[in-house]
């Protein structure tokens, strides 16, 4: 009987799912040092990255005498994105979490590991290369760009939940695997793969932050901006955390929330 126990005991400790309100959070001095982690680090991630798109519009647009071989190019583009994220969730997790993107909070919050106050909280060639604003390439359906954004956050949203699982850090602990950097590299990949259909958002605050700031109508379209983000760019990413946080948290460890039989087994 010992032998068993030993055999199904688990070697880790999932934490305690975080309450769903928690007014007590704003009574401490660490919630607002996450609000301002949060804050400063998603103002250097749309920074840097906002800017490098126009900048490649930039250098490729053949009115500025640019050409289709200069600027960084789609790859360049995804390594902004993805080196940013590796960069800023490194930087920030141990403080605020590093979400950086209200996706994969929603996420975090559906699989109670952030409680509701937490998750609440936390001009030349700019005009004329459309402020980085996300928006529908040419040729695409909006359904093809909503389906884009949420197998393309499900993807973001699955991985983080992936790297900081403390059932894989206790058993791959002889393996010193870095959270942020496969969270960067999904950014990256995922950017690869739908830049040349939406541009990418799987972020909202990304894409309503250019959008907002832009504010313009493009060309032979109607309505601004906003208004083509709010389909493609805030509803794909919030589905596709929310069917990651349920495949993560309901799927692959349904034992350890007790739904499924013999958990503490498979647990083992």
């Amino acid at each position: 009987a010992a032998a068993g126990s030993d055999v199904t005991a688990r070697d880790y400790q999932d934490p305690p799912p975080a309450p769903i309100i928690d007014p007590e959070e704003l009574t401490k001095w660490s919630f607002y040092r996450a609000v301002i982690a949060e804050f400063v680090a998603t103002l250097l991630f749309l920074y840097i990255t906002v800017l490098t798109v126009i900048g490649y519009k930039s250098q490729t647009d053949a009115a500025n005498n640019g050409s289709e071989c200069g600027g960084v190019g789609i790859l360049g583009i995804a390594w902004a994105f993805g080196g940013m994220i590796f960069i800023l969730v490194y930087c920030t997790a141990g403080i605020s979490g590093g979400h950086i993107n209200p996706a994969v909070t929603l996420g975090l919050f559906l699989a109670r590991k952030v409680s509701l106050v937490r998750a609440s909280f936390q001009k030349a060639d700019y005009v004329q290369y459309g402020g980085g604003a996300n928006e529908l390439a040419d040729g695409y359906s909006t359904g093809t760009g909503l389906g884009a954004e949420i197998i393309g956050t499900f993807v973001l949203v699955y991985t983080v939940f992936s790297a900081t699982d403390p059932k894989r850090n206790a058993r791959d602990s002889h393996v010193p695997v870095l959270a942020p950097l496969p969270i960067g590299f999904a950014v990256f990949m995922v950017h690869l793969a739908t830049i040349p259909i939406t541009g990418t958002g799987i972020n909202p605050a990304r894409s309503f932050g250019a959008a907002v700031i832009y504010g313009k109508k493009k060309p032979g379209r109607s309505g601004i901006f906003i208004t083509q983000a709010n389909g493609c760019f805030w509803v794909g990413p919030f589905i596709g955390a929310a069917i990651a946080a349920f495949y993560h948290q309901y799927v692959l460890r349904a034992s350890a929330r007790g739904l499924g039989p013999s958990g503490a087994a498979r647990e083992s």
